[in-house]
């Protein structure tokens, strides 16, 4: 698959996804103080780059009076943003010689740009398998982007799929519970960024990745997590969606902040055997410039249930325009095979060849 052209049933005309790779793997022990168990990302990343990256990332998503006014939460960090985050964000701070409103501003700003499709899928055996593209306007994450093993008492609690200097998760597995992703929701605006943080500050609401980390390292199962993604507040809109280890467990989550504005489960025994998330609601039609939903459908119908596997699930997140000029990168997870979690860097995204 690696460096090949994808072509499904003529669906789309030849697609170029060049020398797709595998990030680093970084083990983080949760049993390490938060101020320091993110330090194995220096043995990975030069200290420079992450800088220079992240001011990047900062400098094009928000704006710079943000850096003025987020002054005071960092001045009282411990009040405002919880353990382990506090310690993290400040362990990160100094080790990358950074400074910690922009390594706090950093974790924010990247709650509102995750343009997303997501699929979850369970074949002819009940065997759910779960999919994502990530895509973000900035190209820099593709050298930042890191897979994550969460260790507690020695043995794997969680991991995930991140980028270096980022403590949340947008993509993760609890090995033989569950697999979560998250879908940014709608379209959020920087000048939407302030109500993100005083929703954080003022209300206690966590940030949508914190909360999938959380997810992960808490609930004991697919129906577990499915309530705690569903009735927790969060700072913004966002769809979650959720894959188990037995047939029928999938879903896809729709977030409004204080709670769900609905839950649209698999429901193979009426042909409803995938669920396809991008980032509009499934009932309303999308906007007429995004076809990835279209697009995505019409492959997996194609594929049809008897066919459905991580290898053609990984097909179908290659097609344009699921896989674009902005993906970052393609998750294919199953929870109950948690050894074949697999993420693959797309260093120029998927474009047109003819």
């Amino acid at each position: 698959m690696v460096g090949s052209a994808v072509l499904l049933l003529g669906l789309v005309p030849v697609v170029l996804c060049q020398a797709e790779f595998a990030p680093p793997t970084v083990n983080i022990s949760l049993d390490d103080d938060p101020e320091v168990r993110w330090m194995p990302l220096l043995k990975v990343f030069d200290v420079d780059y992450l800088k220079k990256a992240a001011a990047e990332v900062i400098d094009s998503t928000v704006p710079k009076w943000v850096h003025h006014a987020v002054e005071p939460v960092v001045m009282a960090l411990e009040k405002y943003v919880p353990q382990p985050y506090a310690g993290e964000i400040r362990g990160m701070a100094s080790q990358i010689r950074g400074s910690l409103s922009d390594v706090i501003i950093l974790n924010f700003a990247y709650e509102i740009s995750a343009f997303c499709t997501s699929i979850v899928a369970q074949d002819k055996n009940g065997h759910v398998y779960h999919g994502r593209n990530l895509d973000y306007p900035h190209p820099v994450l593709r050298n930042l982007t890191v897979n994550i093993i969460f260790l507690k008492n020695g043995e794997v609690a969680y991991s995930g799929t991140s980028f270096a200097g980022y403590v949340g998760l947008w993509t993760g597995q609890s090995p033989n519970k569950f697999t979560v992703s998250g879908d940014q929701r709608g379209e959020e605006h920087w000048w939407d960024w302030w109500k993100n943080v005083v929703s954080a500050v003022l209300f206690r609401r966590s940030p949508v990745s914190w909360l999938v980390r959380e997810t992960l390292e808490e609930a004991q199962d697919f129906q577990d997590a499915v309530i705690r993604l569903s009735k927790i507040p969060i700072i913004t809109g966002v769809y979650y969606i959720v894959g188990g280890v037995r047939a029928g467990e999938g879903a896809v989550i729709t977030r409004d902040r204080p709670g769900p504005a609905d839950i649209w489960p698999l429901d193979p025994v009426n042909g409803g055997w995938y669920r396809v998330e991008t980032n509009f609601d499934h009932w309303l039609p999308p906007p007429s410039w995004d076809h990835r939903r279209e697009v995505a459908n019409k492959a997996l119908n194609a594929t049809g249930q008897d066919n459905i596997n991580m290898d053609t699930l990984y097909q179908v997140l290659s097609l344009i325009p699921v896989c674009n000029g902005i993906t970052v990168y393609t998750t294919t997870m199953s929870a109950a095979a948690p050894e074949r979690y697999n993420t693959l860097v797309r260093p120029q995204g998927c474009r047109r060849t003819d």
